[in-house]
């Protein structure tokens, strides 16, 4: 039984110097693979460097809209280098942020729209931030020609069109979930919904397509249910997380699992060729 952490921050200054232990730990847990996204141009190289120090990360490039304040327009061309000379699995973590306050709304889609702009044109998924910032979100998609259909795996349109990817810490409604899966994206659970109290979370956790689902930790963020408080997240408590997901949906852990994995890779193709 494998497990793939979609989502994890493992160059955190949490974690110190002990990405080592932490990728052993999550190896000898199940989870074979951890997808790293940078955050802004600053932890590029760190990102990069990790990665090539374990196999079992991957990296992804991008510019988080939390930190599109202090980007530099020149960022966007130092994030085109990466992208030329160390082929990510995905360009992420992008997005749109308008809970923090105050946001530069029209900067942070800036930065969203180019960025999505290299996506397609080095043709890689994204890795998307969405915080209340969902019909937004949407809107730009669409106007990037994604390909529809739930099965969407790699892209089959023409040049003009985005490849799909993952909605990292989905926490939209239905109708949303939907929108997105419509367009062939995944969407990203892990421990917001371990919380009894996160009962819509919760409950389309339990009902969307299992096939719509990928797995994550957000590590060191986003701490489960069954961490003490102010205790860090960590990518080797992704199979306790997704047993909450087997529990809530009534069906072996094996299951979850394996259509997690399988979803991933849909989506992510680039971590097929390791060993998995």
């Amino acid at each position: 039984m494998q497990f793939i952490d979609t989502h994890c921050h493992l160059d955190a200054a949490e974690f110190g110097g002990s990405q080592a232990a932490l990728v052993e730990a999550a190896r000898a847990a199940g989870v074979s693979r951890i997808v790293v996204p940078s955050v802004a141009r600053s932890n590029f190289e760190a990102v990069r460097e990790l990665c090539g120090q374990f196999p079992d990360c991957a990296p992804a490039y991008g510019i988080h809209p939390m930190y599109t304040d202090s980007a530099a327009p020149e960022d966007l061309d130092v994030l085109r280098g990466y992208l030329l000379e160390h082929r990510p699995v995905a360009i992420g973590e992008i997005g749109l942020d308008f809970f923090i306050e105050p946001h530069n709304r029209m900067r942070q889609e800036h930065f969203f729209v180019e960025q999505l702009k290299l996506a397609r044109e080095f043709d890689l998924p994204v890795l998307l931030h969405v915080r209340r910032a969902q019909d937004t979100i949407l809107k730009h998609l669409r106007q990037f020609y994604v390909s529809s259909g739930p099965s969407t795996s790699l892209r089959t349109g023409p040049s003009t069109s985005l490849r799909t990817g993952i909605i990292h810490a989905f926490s939209g409604s239905r109708q949303q979930a939907e929108e997105f899966i419509g367009l062939g994206f995944r969407l990203g659970f892990g421990g917001a919904m371990t919380y009894p109290r996160a009962t819509r979370l919760r409950e389309l956790a339990a009902t969307l397509p299992l096939g719509s689902i990928v797995l994550e930790t957000d590590a060191p963020d986003i701490p489960p249910d069954f961490l003490e408080r102010g205790a860090p997240n960590k990518p080797e408590y992704l199979p306790r997380i997704a047993q909450t997901l087997a529990e809530l949906r009534g069906m072996p852990l094996e299951e979850i699992a394996a259509a997690a994995t399988a979803n991933t890779l849909t989506v992510l193709p680039a971590l097929k060729p390791s060993h998995l």
